[in-house]
């Protein structure tokens, strides 16, 4: 059994669909932080970063439950742990890698800093929103590209699809002129989004 904590942000629907996908039985524990609960002991115990997502594996390798933090750390974990989601050979563990790398360093930080600047601060700041935007689309240009001969990021579907696709979906409902150029992306997110454990992991946290 996996203790799951989480809240509905893209980072925290990562490990839910990751679960979804791999059958792994979960209790999900919501960490609602509009209201300051990352900041509670019992949380900090478990992370102390105090950000969602944070995991506790009691069925951990050595028999003691291992509590684990960082999103991507959690992806790689899981996909160890069983044997899915990550391809086996080091060519094509590498490059699932890379495209988890990408999206940990810069789909979910722009895309984050764009959504914040963008909806959230009560006084606009025209440089910041035009700087994220920017480089917001550059990053998707770079994904749409990768995507053009391609149903996933990788070879296969993997842990690099489940990271990126919940920003993916947030970046598009919140800014859809972003995607008036990235058909692929568009195609993309309609075939993630199809899965079934996709759908069921969105709606956890």
């Amino acid at each position: 059994m996996i203790d799951l904590y989480t809240f509905k942000t893209p980072n925290g629907r990562k490990v839910s669909i990751a679960l979804e996908e791999l059958g792994i039985p979960y209790k999900t524990h919501s960490v609602d932080i509009s209201k300051g609960d990352q900041f509670k002991p019992e949380f900090l115990a478990i992370n102390p970063n105090n950000k969602i997502p944070a995991i506790v594996d009691h069925d951990a390798v050595g028999g003691r439950p291992l509590a684990l933090f960082e999103s991507g750390a959690i992806l790689l974990y899981l996909a160890e742990k069983t044997g899915a989601l990550m391809p086996t050979d080091p060519r094509g563990k590498a490059e699932v890698t890379q495209w988890l790398m990408f999206q940990m360093s810069g789909v979910g930080p722009i895309l984050g800093q764009l959504n914040h600047f963008g909806r959230f601060t009560s006084t606009k700041i025209p440089y910041a929103i035009d700087r994220f935007q920017t480089e917001a689309k550059r990053i998707l240009g770079v994904v749409d590209r990768q995507l053009a001969s391609r149903d996933h990021l990788a070879t296969t579907y993997s842990i690099a699809d489940i990271a990126t696709y919940p920003w993916l979906k947030g970046a598009r409902d919140s800014f859809p002129d972003l995607f008036n150029d990235t058909p692929n992306i568009i195609q993309y997110l309609h075939r993630v989004g199809s899965r079934p454990a996709v759908q069921r992991g969105m709606q956890i946290p």
